[in-house]
């Protein structure tokens, strides 16, 4: 069925609700509309399936969500034996629609005969990954689209063990999703038939007070924290997520008393009125914290992405200003306080491991190499850390110390097996008042790290490609690389390719291959001559071409002249490859 058929067939079903066709009919003569649709299927990709809300097939709306949802009761049923007992428990953000999209998730998991816990208000992510260990669920949903603009929705599945569903399993949930051709013989119940049923549970303080002292319970120097957290300013911004359900409580259970939090962006608006993008990789969505942090003579800033699965902090500089530190600086401070730190007390594991994605700083190498701690890799997507952590504590091979990905997100601990804005706050908190107690900041141990181990920088480039053209586009220009490996990229020889897809290593210069042992996926990386590292791969997420620039050199001038030249010779690059696909 092509795009105009189905857009048709969703204008004359009786299925679909007459607020449905007014939106369609309103784009009937729009047809590049109709066509971005209704040209495919919305997709999962490495955070799940995300989109734009509206009515179409390539969008997310509550009928999209039913047939996601049906699909995963489909695969509970043919899958697991005591999956429909153990049941599902179900989270969602601050977004439009976001509370609607859990409850018609959860009535289509009753009608098909699965428990279902739903919270009772916006939670964060990591706290619905604990839940569902806590509850010894089958699985979960949250319904979110992390950091993306207001118009943004999207739906993330979980499994048993608490962290996302990896590759093998999502074909299988999709093959059943994709199974189900027809909207009309989905599965659903209404709200008192479910509740009355013992279907539909929904839950609330007591998870939350569960899973706040579990965070406060596994971090290190609480002692110091509950003596002198009181001398520590902090100011935070949960940026109109979920993060006031949680962030602010921890802190305060540790003895961080002096805290002030954003009040305009303290309520759960879906709009995300005060800022540009609630995305903390970006400085102006610090603008009202950093405004309050001068205000409070504030020691550390900390703001979260809606779903709060996501961290950035800042501290001031030498000139009193607020800087922000991404997300490589913040794992590389982090590394280095948990190792010292463990280290002192006797208890580094011997079999201890850090795990980080391929396109994270490898400046952590160096600082677990002087602990003997190993430092894994994996691919993009904080699952395939969380499905480690798993993997390590089923066979004991090694110890989780951390995770963490450059785009800010950080686990330590067990208890969950997502990335966990909430114990990162709090670990950079406490990390922040040692570091006080020393009489220095983040930004000077960040320093003194890089001179003891070389400057590491790392730069993110991304090209928004909208629609089924721009898909094409970034298909092509991978596919383009791929088929004629480059031998040079900015002036620099390539000494190593990496190609995720095809699962090989080729080291050019020695001309051998090797096999590499990680799950396919759409990736290409190149070593380069100068300690230079490019990752590209499109985003899982949105309508993105990323591309990842690294480099080490002996200094901040150095690096940042470097990098900024090797970015502009690689982007010339690519827009001349991307122009001739």
């Amino acid at each position: 069925m092509n795009y105009m058929s189905r857009y048709r067939d969703w204008l004359m079903s009786d299925y679909f609700d007459e607020e449905t066709k007014e939106e369609l009919e309103a784009i009937k003569e729009d047809e590049a509309e109709i066509e971005d649709r209704f040209y495919k299927n919305l997709e999962f990709g490495t955070g799940g399936m995300r989109g734009i809300m509206g009515a179409g097939t390539n969008r997310i709306n509550k009928y999209i969500v039913r047939k996601a949802t049906q699909g995963l009761a489909n695969y509970i049923i043919n899958y697991s034996e005591d999956g429909q007992d153990k049941g599902i428990v179900i989270a969602y953000d601050s977004r439009h629609n976001s509370p609607e999209f859990s409850l018609e998730a959860a009535l289509v998991l009753a009608a098909n005969g699965i428990k279902t816990y739903l919270f009772d208000g916006m939670r964060t992510t990591p706290e619905l990954s604990f839940a569902v260990r806590e509850l010894d669920a089958i699985g979960g949903i949250v319904i979110t689209a992390s950091h993306n603009p207001p118009e943004y929705n999207g739906y993330k599945l979980y499994w048993e063990d608490g962290g996302q569903v990896v590759p093998a399993q999502a074909r299988d949930i999709i093959a059943e999703i994709e199974e189900i051709d027809d909207f009309s013989i989905v599965n659903i119940i209404d709200e008192d038939e479910a509740l009355d049923q013992d279907l539909l549970e929904y839950i609330g303080s007591e998870i939350d007070e569960k899973y706040q002292d579990t965070v406060v319970d596994l971090l290190i120097d609480t002692d110091l924290a509950e003596e002198k957290g009181k001398d520590l300013s902090i100011v935070y911004t949960p940026l109109h997520g979920t993060g006031s359900t949680a962030v602010p409580q921890v802190l305060e259970k540790l003895g961080f008393t002096n805290l002030a939090v954003v009040e305009e962006q303290a309520d759960g608006d879906s709009d995300f009125s005060t800022v540009k993008s609630p995305n903390p990789e970006e400085r102006t969505a610090f603008e009202l914290a950093f405004e309050l942090g001068k205000e409070k003579n504030a020691d550390l800033v900390l703001a979260t992405d809606p779903d709060c699965d996501r961290l950035a902090p800042a501290v001031k500089d030498g000139d009193g200003n607020y800087q922000t530190l991404n997300g490589n600086e913040l794992g590389v401070l982090f590394a280095d306080y948990l190792l010292k730190s463990i280290s002192e007390s006797g208890e580094l594991p011997d079999n201890g491991v850090i795990i980080k994605s391929i396109v994270s700083t490898d400046m952590v190498r160096e600082i677990a190499a002087d602990y003997d701690i190993e430092v894994l890799d994996v691919l993009t997507g904080f699952k395939f850390i969380g499905e480690k952590i798993t993997e390590f504590e089923e066979t004991g091979d090694k110890d989780f110390i951390l995770g963490f990905e450059e785009s800010l997100g950080y686990l330590v601990g067990k208890h969950a097996r997502d990335k966990d804005a909430v114990v990162a706050a709090a670990l950079a908190a406490i990390m922040t008042l040692k570091y006080k107690e020393e009489d220095k900041t983040l930004l000077q141990r960040l320093a003194e790290l890089r001179e003891q181990y070389g400057y590491y920088l790392e730069d993110l480039e991304s090209i928004r490609l909208e629609g089924k053209e721009g898909q094409e586009v970034i298909e092509k220009t991978i596919a383009s690389l791929r088929e004629k490996s480059p031998e040079k990229i900015a002036g620099r020889k390539v000494l190593l390719a990496k190609d995720y897809k095809e699962s090989k290593v080729v080291y050019i210069e020695e001309e051998r291959e090797e096999e590499l042992k990680l799950p396919q996926s759409n990736v290409l990386q190149y070593l380069l001559e100068g300690d230079a590292k490019l990752t590209i791969r499109p985003s899982g997420t949105e309508p993105k071409l990323k591309f990842y620039f690294a480099i080490k050199a002996a200094d901040k001038e150095a690096a940042e002249a470097g990098i900024a030249e090797f970015k502009e010779k690689v982007m010339s690059e690519m827009d001349t490859v991307m122009k001739s696909v």
